[in-house]
């Protein structure tokens, strides 16, 4: 472990404030470091490991393909990526989808849409992109941009222009934008994630979506971290009750390989031709592949169930000893602590669970598919840390 640590700090990029756990093994919900102590993963890689580690129906789908071709170039056609476009298209009734490989790489192919459209429509002033305060959209220097949280801007500038923020749950905060402004798109998120795990109101998102109508803006949703069943429904927005132009999606879509995809609606699917866009691992056959097995597996039953642990986690921990609030959506559940969140986290991996922090809480981002045994485990063990 000593000598993992000691290569990792010489050798990889300085970036990450690792805890001191090297991971060498896993099944499901369960991980194992090298000396054999066994850990439940409460965050599944930041909401990416769907149903788990090392699942054997996505492991089957993934190593198939491998031995059939791992990669092609987008010059030619592969089955995985047009079928699993369409499973995307007809579980969500958007109508074309682009490939990439992140959630920032979706998120940019969101805003090119959106002022590409624009453009067309509107003319080349219209190119303002508004976003929300206290949002997260990525780590390029557009999508930094398009995060409304200064301190993520600070090293980088300058970004690139063209954004606008608005308050979270203010409508008229977004109106007003609109009005001064030559509008592109607005991005949200349904529930902000990095932000602290908060939700939108069902009001505020529906009044963004019928000003996007009213005004011919380009309706934009972040799905990166609460897409792929993680809020209870395939994605965040069917909560809603609304239909966007554009979805952005990564994270637990390939249950572990490195994809993203942004959806196209009827407004703007044909807003790219031939040579507009383009991503050299965009819609790899064996990513494309293990995100068949996911999204085919994420069905009415399983969403069920990850309502149902959603409603015991919060009844187990709203008015519990230490903690101040529970916020959140599905298996994507934030926890404001009396002591600080990182101290929480640090004494329940000692006790053998894995959660995260998003800014001041506690967060929790479980498999889809967590045994209830698991589940109770770590939460009680979560339960007395805050409580000490």
């Amino acid at each position: 472990m000593d000598n993992i640590i000691a290569k990792d700090k010489e050798y990889v990029a300085n970036t990450y404030g690792r805890f001191p756990v090297q991971i060498v093994s896993g099944k499901g919900s369960y991980v194992y470091d090298e000396s054999g102590k066994k850990y439940i993963d409460m965050g599944s890689g930041i909401g990416v490991t769907a149903f788990g580690i090392s699942d054997d129906e996505w492991v089957k789908a993934v190593t198939d393909q491998l031995q059939k071709v791992q990669h092609m170039s987008n010059l030619y056609y592969t089955e995985p990526c047009a079928d699993l476009a369409e499973i995307l298209c007809k579980r969500t009734g958007m109508k074309k989808v682009f490939f990439g490989n992140s959630g920032a790489e979706a998120n940019e192919c969101a805003i090119k849409v959106a002022r590409k459209y624009a453009q067309d429509k509107k003319g080349k002033d219209y190119y303002n992109v508004i976003t929300l305060v206290n949002s997260f959209h990525g780590r390029t220097i557009t999508t930094l941009a398009a995060t409304g949280q200064d301190h993520f801007h600070e090293l980088f500038t300058p970004l690139t222009e063209g954004f606008l923020y608005a308050e979270a749950n203010n409508l008229d905060s977004v109106k007003e934008l609109v009005k001064n402004n030559k509008v592109a798109g607005i991005l949200i998120e349904c529930v902000q994630g990095e932000g602290g795990v908060l939700p939108l109101t069902k009001d505020f998102v529906k009044g963004v979506e019928e000003l996007c109508h009213e005004e011919d803006i380009v309706f934009m949703i972040d799905e990166v971290q609460t897409g792929n069943g993680r809020t209870g429904k395939l994605y965040a927005y069917q909560n809603f009750d609304v239909n966007p132009d554009v979805v952005s999606t990564a994270k637990g879509l390939a249950g572990g390989l490195p994809m993203g995809a942004c959806l196209l609606g009827e407004k703007v699917k044909d807003v790219y031709g031939p040579g507009d866009h383009g991503s050299t691992f965009g819609g790899n056959p064996v990513c494309a592949a293990g995100a068949i097995n996911i999204i085919n597996r994420i069905d009415d039953e399983l969403l069920k169930e990850v309502n149902c642990k959603s409603e015991y986690i919060f009844k187990s921990l709203e008015g519990a000893k230490g903690v101040k609030s529970v916020s959140g959506l599905g298996l994507m559940i934030g926890i404001e602590t009396e002591k600080p969140a990182k101290e929480i986290v640090q004494e329940c991996i000692k006790r053998g669970v894995l959660p995260l922090t998003a800014k001041t809480k506690v967060r929790l981002l479980p498999a889809l598919n967590i045994s209830d045994e698991a589940l109770v485990e770590a939460i009680t063990v979560l339960k007395e840390v805050i409580g000490e």
